[in-house]
């Protein structure tokens, strides 16, 4: 059974719970599955890089759209480091969102059949089975390098704390590489 854990995160005001362990800054990063399209992907995939995990609710509601929007912007200013977008929307979906919303520089990934990543993270909604609005960011060496459970769902992460702890842990501007 996971770890239930409240006072973390609301909706509206409305407390949530949810599932899996607290992260904190130096823990290892858990490794997980997640789908893309028909296709299982493990994490594993993108050890050795900086990754900053944005986790959403759905990507058809505004702030999760803007969200990842937002990083898909900044995907481009940076380099050694790759940026993924994970909800629990059907796989479908997030293609049907990436072509419509011109979404091309980061990786948007399922977490519905399983929830894994949300369990492993600590970020699966109890009530709603989703994964709470969060940024992870994994260094090169597969550590924490930074965590933000967003208090309330509807609200915005710190777009700018991620995106300096990206580059604190290694994630380069894409101008400095030119």
């Amino acid at each position: 059974m996971a770890q239930e854990r409240t006072g973390v995160a609301t909706l509206k005001g409305n407390p949530l719970t949810l599932l899996g362990p607290e992260l904190k800054v130096g823990d290892a990063a858990p490794e997980f599955t997640v789908r893309k399209g028909l296709e299982d992907i493990n994490s594993s995939k993108w050890n050795g890089k900086v990754r900053i995990i944005s986790s959403v609710p759905s990507l058809d509601t505004p702030v999760c759209d803007a969200q990842t929007r937002r990083f898909n912007e900044e995907a481009a200013k940076l380099s050694n480091a790759q940026i993924l977008t994970i909800s629990m929307d059907l796989p479908f979906a997030g293609n049907r969102f990436c072509q419509t919303a011109g979404i091309d520089k980061v990786e948007v990934l399922s977490d519905y059949k399983t929830g894994d990543f949300g369990k492993k993270y600590g970020v699966l909604i109890k009530e709603h089975n989703l994964d709470m609005r969060a940024i992870f960011v994994v260094d090169a060496n597969n550590k924490i390098a930074y965590q933000q459970i967003v208090k309330e769902m509807t609200e915005h992460p710190d777009y700018d704390a991620a995106l300096a702890a990206a580059k604190k842990a290694g994630a380069t501007s894409a101008q400095a590489q030119a």
